[in-house]
């Protein structure tokens, strides 16, 4: 026969059991970001639909790559969204040229070791690109023109945000690649999103641009050619620390939804509704998750 509890035996356990419940319920998942506009759009697409299901979250948004990737390593953030190539090339360090299914596969393997999940890739292809005034190119066309123009003397500024000249991916990847040496006066540092505005204003003359922002079209800005394939595939994919996908695997299934439908159609148009319509992070996020049946 088992044994009666006691008053006060029976109210510990009873404290116990709701301290127990109460601390499993608060748990906050952390969702991380970048500081521009795609990224503070998939930052709150993602908390509105964790919310959307019951999830209390932290939404630290307005990181740099290396800072986010750093806080996702040791467990300040759970989850946020990065792009292949950048994990590729700048964290782990590997220029060999690869296809997009490639990519994927190798940083999937990697940062695996380093009990980081990818969930599936989305269509969404936000590479690196190079833009000029299409009303005023300076003649270019193609990076390789671009290198031409800069080994022969020409003075065309270039604007680049904080990262680009450090990353491999980035400044020192495009000069060795295109053989050119870019002069300290030809660059113009500063947030990405005043570079849509300088190149606009004539303050530039090329810009580092992200191929799915809806300025580009906005603006009427030519792309150019990256002819000798440099950039690789940067797919917007969900990362998220394995320990907490284990633990709780709705949370992948929900983040692949949003996979499964984002385009780079339908992310260069968010963007536009942003940078170009001014409507809020928050408006355009409750939107998409709207009309896409998320929530």
């Amino acid at each position: 026969m088992m044994k009666k509890l006691s008053t006060a035996a029976a109210s510990a356990l009873f404290a116990a059991t709701t301290f127990f419940a109460s601390a499993t319920q608060a748990d906050v998942i952390k969702v991380g970001g970048k500081n521009f506009t795609e990224q503070l759009l998939i930052t709150q697409i993602t908390t509105d639909l964790l919310e959307a299901n019951g999830y209390d979250v932290d939404k630290l948004e307005g990181m740099g790559t290396s800072v986010v990737r750093a806080a996702l390593e040791n467990g300040q953030v759970d989850i946020y969204w990065e792009y292949t190539g950048t994990s590729l090339v700048t964290f782990n360090k590997i220029e060999t040229k690869m296809n997009a299914e490639e990519t994927y596969a190798t940083v999937k393997d990697l940062d695996a070791k380093l009990g980081i999940t990818w969930l599936d890739p989305s269509r969404a292809n936000s590479t690196y690109a190079l833009a000029v005034r299409r009303s005023d190119d300076k003649g270019l066309s193609s990076f390789s023109d671009m290198a031409a123009a800069y080994n022969a003397g020409e003075k065309l500024k270039l604007g680049v945000n904080a990262e680009f000249p450090k990353r491999p991916d980035g400044l020192p990847g495009l000069e060795e690649t295109y053989g050119f040496d870019m002069k300290r006066s030809n660059l113009a540092s500063m947030q990405t999103g005043l570079i849509y505005d300088a190149l606009k204003t004539e303050n530039l003359d090329i810009g580092l641009v992200f191929a799915l922002d809806g300025r580009i079209e906005a603006f009427d800005f030519k792309v150019l050619e990256d002819d000798k394939g440099f950039f690789p595939s940067y797919a917007l994919t969900p990362n998220i620390r394995t320990e907490l996908l284990e633990a709780d695997p709705k949370i992948g299934e929900l983040l692949n939804s949003v996979s499964a439908i984002m385009t780079d159609d339908i992310m260069r148009g968010l963007n536009a509704m942003v940078d170009v319509d001014k409507k809020t992070i928050e408006e355009v996020s409750q939107t998409f998750l709207k009309n896409q049946g998320l929530i």
